[in-house]
């Protein structure tokens, strides 16, 4: 059998290889790479615009992220990290628009304002707290705050319609949040790639071997699952960016720096409404506070969603429990995945997560009305005939090791790389595809370091992404000028 040789496999046709794909494209259209995909079309896993949240996540509207500190005072750190994070993806997108790479950027992208809505002194206090903290950096300066019913009749009418007059509500708002198809973006990225030389896309072709060999090039097996057909690959570098997928891939790999890694999965469900009347009244997403006892993704929102160009409105998500790490998976990924190294870190956080776990089977159990009750918190006048359920993605949160042997269960995405920088792969899910182009670049810095110290590859990056190498947080003529250019280029101002 003939080995087909390439200088890069993606491994996932998701949001991540097309990320990681386009940029080494751009830095060395010499490159020859490989995309192996084991659906039959791209992006239709958790990049998928019905699988995920599509929120532009930049820290404005999820309360998760600004934890509050036990002093009364809000953490906002992360928040910070999160939106700068997010502005990098906003540059490398203006970047392909400009380019003519992406097509009109309503067609993946459009500005639905965030907002935070929350009731009740303790958390309207908390709010306020948190806009007064935000408010003083630059990167959040555009915030508004408000607790006045005409301004909240005005920003988000189907929430606080029909609502107790009694009850103290509070929002923010940031008038240039964004709803992002991650699935449309990301077919985009991948149907450039497949005009260009050097890049092959291989459907319904999962990975069922991978193994070094002693100088250093990683091969591959890949089976078709249409035709049976077997594809022997051999790169000098792969990337594993399955989503639920890639934890095992990464255990087959055999990298010291993948022992101890474990994997919990999480489902999701949508309540979806696409009743013109009704999706006409509401155009942002609004996000609230997350149950006590709930992960971190199960923070509930009524988004505005764009979803290959059809408007709808989405409530959730509501979390659950489940053995598959893909949407497509078995269920028996979660028991595939257990291996000596990292069993102890996966029961100890078994054991300590006990109330997440029953929290997450109580959330497969609620009926349609239980869910619809929910709902009525953000939309009081809300009727269940006019909602319907719908399966969202799945997510796989990091089990990671600590120094003490035992597990901690991470809510955030990890990039695990081999030492030689042969092999890296992403891990985990939240703030994930908003976050794709700061995460593969920082793959790049990891695993092509001597190519990114040449001057090529640095003016190259600087087209790509203006702000590389300097701090949006740290820099605020900076940030201004990067923003000014990706507000006006994707029509988000």
């Amino acid at each position: 059998m003939a080995v087909r040789q390439a200088d890069v496999v993606l491994v996932g046709g998701g949001v991540m290889s097309a990320t990681l794909g386009m940029m080494l494209r751009q830095l060395d259209p010499s490159l020859d790479i490989v995309m192996v995909e084991r659906l039959d079309h791209v992006a239709h896993e958790s990049t998928d615009g019905w699988n995920n949240a599509g929120t532009g996540h930049a820290g404005y509207c999820e309360l998760n992220y600004t934890p509050e500190t036990d002093d009364g005072d809000v953490e906002i750190a992360r928040a910070l990290q999160i939106n700068a994070q997010f502005e990098v993806s906003l540059q490398f997108w203006s970047y392909l628009v400009e380019q003519g790479i992406l097509p009109e950027p309503s067609t993946f992208i459009n500005r639905t304002p965030h907002q935070s809505f929350v009731w009740g002194e303790k958390d309207v206090a908390f709010l306020k707290r948190r806009y007064e903290r935000l408010k003083e950096h630059h990167l959040f300066r555009e915030m508004e705050y408000t607790e006045s019913p005409d301004d909240l009749s005005e920003w988000m009418p189907l929430v606080v319609k029909h609502r107790d007059p009694m009850q103290r509500v509070a929002a923010t708002r940031i008038k240039h949040g964004s709803d992002v198809d991650f699935g449309s973006l990301t077919r985009s990225m991948v149907k450039w790639l497949e005009t260009q030389p050097n890049f092959e896309l291989m459907l319904s072709s999962p990975v069922h071997y991978i193994d070094q060999r002693d100088n250093g090039r990683w091969k591959l097996r890949v089976k078709n699952q249409k035709t049976g057909e077997l594809t022997k690959l051999e790169a000098g570098f792969v990337f594993l960016g399955a989503g639920g997928g890639a934890l095992p891939l990464l255990q087959k790999s055999g990298i010291d720096e993948a022992r101890g890694y474990g994997g919990f999965p999480v489902s999701g469900q949508w309540l979806v409404c696409q009743k013109p009347d009704i999706v006409e009244q509401h155009d942002s997403k609004v996000y609230g506070k997350a149950p006590i006892g709930a992960p971190p993704m199960s923070v509930p929102h009524l988004d505005t969603r764009i979803i290959n160009g059809e408007p709808a409105l989405l409530f959730g998500p509501f979390a659950g429990f489940t053995t598959r790490f893909l949407k497509q998976g078995s269920v028996f990924d979660l028991f595939g995945s257990v291996r000596a190294t990292n069993l102890r870190p996966m029961l100890s956080v078994s054991k300590s997560n006990m109330d997440l776990t029953r929290y997450l089977i109580g959330e497969v159990f609620q009926s349609h009305g239980d869910r619809v009750e929910s709902l009525r918190n953000f939309f009081p006048d809300a009727r269940e005939d006019d909602w319907k359920l719908q399966m969202a993605g799945q997510r796989v949160q990091i089990i990671k090791q600590t120094p003490e042997g035992g597990g901690k269960l991470e809510f955030g995405t990890e990039i695990v790389a081999a030492k030689d920088g042969s092999l890296a792969a992403l891990l985990g899910a939240s703030p994930g595809a908003s976050t794709a182009a700061n995460a593969m670049l920082n793959v790049i810095e990891r695993c092509f370091p001597e190519k990114l110290k040449t001057d090529q590859w640095q003016e190259r990056m600087k087209e790509l992404v203006p702000s590389y190498g300097q701090s949006l947080v740290n820099d605020e003529q900076l940030l201004n000028r990067v923003r000014e250019r990706t507000l006006s280029t994707l029509k988000l101002g």
